[in-house]
């Protein structure tokens, strides 16, 4: 069944199923559809990127949910005992048609967006809900897989076959396997009207994104850097409005307008843009959207017995339940908040030196944190931005990836495999110590319109052995501006840390030694602990010295400089910390509340309100945006994934720190690929984490490495 199952039992969503569907068969069967086919040429064959046509993509998802579905009958039907291999390899083994052809969609989807593909995906959704169904309600095949787990207790398998087995039977079990024929039903009819509302969800913020452009003249450029007039000015020109400047309603072009404009008015437009996504009161509102979410993700754990969602989510995760996951959120927000009152106290006092008669509002605080970053470190943004060229960095983050995992990147020529755009560039990756091919490598680097906001990574297929090994494609996706021709990008210190941070995904893709793709499937507090970590090795001196040079001079940043940068590194933490965690508390609160009478609006407001949210910040994702939780079911209930996954990013990284090595100590890093990337999830993650570190992770490296303490 490959990864298209594992995104089935993991939500019932569509958007899940886009983004691990990622591996081909070896069968010669062939397709009329081209989206079925199997993927041909070298590497064990490549998605055929440059032939794929949206009009075939309905016919696909059908006729590939057909096709499984006959393949699922037939493991359910056998008549011979249940085993592990008649019954869990057979299903690791089937869907590989529909796999490649959520490939397709999950390109679409997030690279390649229109008005189109958002109706054929609307028109999809109750279809591939009704498809999970089918599978997560098939009893015969529960009893075959129920029966290989009790047999599993008294005869175990070996490791990582336990492993699957145990999630398999939790995952069907989860889904109401159990239930009795009638709560099976309304469970179904639940799943179905939930994905056509994940799907709206998701259209709405991206109509929100292209709907809203904010045009300057060239008399409103004052506090900008040049390469983003120079890129403002070609959106503009793309747009059909040429000798204006256009401020796109991402946070590619949000965060660095609201940091250096000197226009206050413009930089309010800009930002009630963004922070409005999918709550204008028009036809893209979310807000009854989200209460209907919520009342039906309600309504279906109860049909299992459970209290709130929540309960139901986090049982099987790192945090287990909600309460161990409020504590460490409530421990951390009150030093959080503290810290912001800091920093807009001295925000006041520099635009009170200034004479700028204002009061500190949401859209100032970039603007003023910067010019208080200036006055108390000497450090000038854009200063430091001369030095972050995104080639450069690329570079530096594959002799990262050398010295820890002895990985080697040879890019290929244009043409050698399909690409979807011709932004997309792609690399080979090889074992430096024997020259092994381990896999590709895809950047598709630029925001373009129709690609959904952020920086994510992805695989078109993973690394398994139990029928050979596999060659693993991954892929890095990021939206920096796309400089102007015959310009170089250059992105902010924060682009990087994620440029770094997606790429430990990739990393972590392309490390994995497991056997089944079942192994692939990722635990959500835990998976973002290895690329947070990533971050890390951005201001290490073998990256400063070697990578981050000046655009125009050449020469490696100075020392007086990255002094600068890594005394301010605690600067402004009290804003990111406070953003984020409110976004992270919202959701917990929104899942474990009684959702009966929620008006999404009010309860957001009355939520921070109580929890003493700075009038001067809003939430990272206010509630009508917030795709993580609402456009799917991957983070609900579990945003605050990514504060525990750094409290075990800031407890690893102070080993590294106590070797006199440093970062590139080579035993650590040896540690490191063995027990944190190497067995994704063939291991529990806790027990992964204690064979690396010794011992369970400690919260308060967080509060050190935050400043907090």
């Amino acid at each position: 069944m490959r990864n298209t199952f594992l995104s089935i039992i993991g939500m019932s969503s569509l958007l899940l199923c886009l983004f691990g569907c990622n591996k081909t068969d070896n069968k010669s069967t062939s397709y009329e559809n081209m989206l079925l086919k199997e993927w041909k040429g070298a590497y064990g064959g490549t998605p055929a990127f440059d032939e794929m046509q949206i009009s075939d993509l309905k016919n696909a998802i059908v006729k590939g949910i057909e096709l499984h579905l006959t393949e699922i009958e037939t493991i359910s039907n056998n008549p011979a005992p249940a085993t592990f291999d008649n019954t869990i390899v057979a299903m690791e083994k089937s869907g590989e048609p529909l796999d490649r052809a959520f490939t397709y969609m999950g390109i679409w989807r997030s690279n390649m967006s229109s008005p189109e593909l958002r109706q054929i995906a609307k028109d999809l959704a109750p279809i591939i809900s009704d498809y999970s169904s089918k599978i997560n309600q098939n009893d015969k095949l529960y009893q075959r897989i129920k029966k290989v787990h009790e047999d599993s207790k008294t005869t175990p398998l070996e490791k990582e076959a336990q492993r699957i087995v145990d999630l398999y039977y939790t995952g069907f079990v989860m889904r109401g396997a159990d239930l009795d024929a009638e709560k099976k039903k309304r469970y179904a009819a639940i799943d179905k009207e939930l994905s056509t509302l994940y799907s709206d969800f998701s259209n709405n913020v991206l109509a929100d994104e292209e709907d809203y452009v904010v045009y300057i003249s060239d008399k409103q450029l004052s506090g900008l850097p040049e390469s983003f007039v120079k890129s403002a000015a070609k959106q503009a020109e793309e747009r059909g409005e040429k000798g204006k400047y256009a401020v796109l309603n991402t946070r590619s072009f949000m965060e660095p307008f609201l940091t250096y404009s000197d226009e206050r008015e413009i930089r309010k437009e800009v930002w009630t843009n963004y922070i409005k996504r999918g709550d204008n009161r028009d036809k893209h509102d979310n807000n009854k959207i989200i209460a209907q979410i919520l009342k039906l993700r309600d309504e279906r754990v109860k049909l299992m017995g459970y209290d709130n969602y929540a309960s139901w989510r986090l049982q099987d995760r790192m945090a287990k339940n909600p309460a161990n996951a409020m504590d460490l959120m409530e421990k951390v927000w009150e030093a959080s908040v503290k810290t912001v009152h800091k920093e807009v106290k001295d925000m006041q006092a520099v635009a009170n030196k200034l004479g700028h008669k204002i009061t500190i509002e949401p859209w100032d605080y970039r603007y003023y944190a910067e010019k208080v970053r200036k006055a108390k470190y000497d450090l000038d943004s854009d200063e430091v931005k001369q030095y972050l060229q995104l080639e450069k960095l690329r570079e530096g983050m594959f002799m990262v990836a050398g010295e820890l995992f002895g990985f080697e990147f040879k890019a290929l020529p244009k043409g050698k495999v399909p690409v979807f755009h011709e932004d997309v560039r792609v690399w080979e990756v090889h074992n430096k110590a024997d020259g092994e091919l381990i896999g590709l490598w895809y950047l598709d680097p630029y925001a373009r319109k129709g690609k959904r906001s952020g920086a994510w990574a992805t695989t078109y297929r993973s690394f398994t052995s139990y029928e050979g090994k596999t060659i693993v494609l991954a892929s890095n996706n990021s939206n920096f501006i796309k400089p102007a021709l015959g310009e170089v990008s250059l992105v902010s210190w924060s682009d990087a840390e994620t440029f770094f941070h997606e790429f430990g995904h990739a990393l972590h893709f392309l490390s994995a030694n497991v056997k089944y793709p079942k192994s692939n499937s990722g635990v959500r507090d835990y998976t973002e602990f290895q690329s947070q970590l990533l971050e890390r090795w951005l201001p290490t001196d073998k990256v400063i010295n070697g990578f981050l040079t000046n655009v125009k001079t050449g020469k490696p940043m100075p020392k007086e400089l990255v002094k600068k940068i890594k005394a301010a590194a605690t600067f402004n933490q009290g804003f990111s910390t406070t953003e984020y965690l409110a976004s992270a508390l919202m959701d917990m609160k929104y899942h474990t509340t009684d959702p009966s009478n929620i008006d999404p609006v009010k309860f957001e407001k009355e939520t921070l309100d109580q929890l003493g949210m700075p009038k001067e910040i809003v939430m990272r994702h206010r509630s009508t945006q917030f795709g993580h939780v609402f456009s799917g079911e991957g983070y609900a209930a579990a945003y605050y994934g990514y504060l525990w996954a750094d409290v075990l990013t800031s407890d690893a990284a102070e080993l590294f720190e106590e070797s006199p090595q440093g970062y590139y100590d080579k035993q650590i890093a040896e540690k490191l690929v063995k027990y944190l990337f190497a067995p994704r999830n063939s291991i529990d993650p806790a027990e992964a984490y204690r064979m690396f570190r010794g011992r369970d992770a400690d919260y308060k490296a967080l509060m050190r490495d935050r400043g907090f303490m």
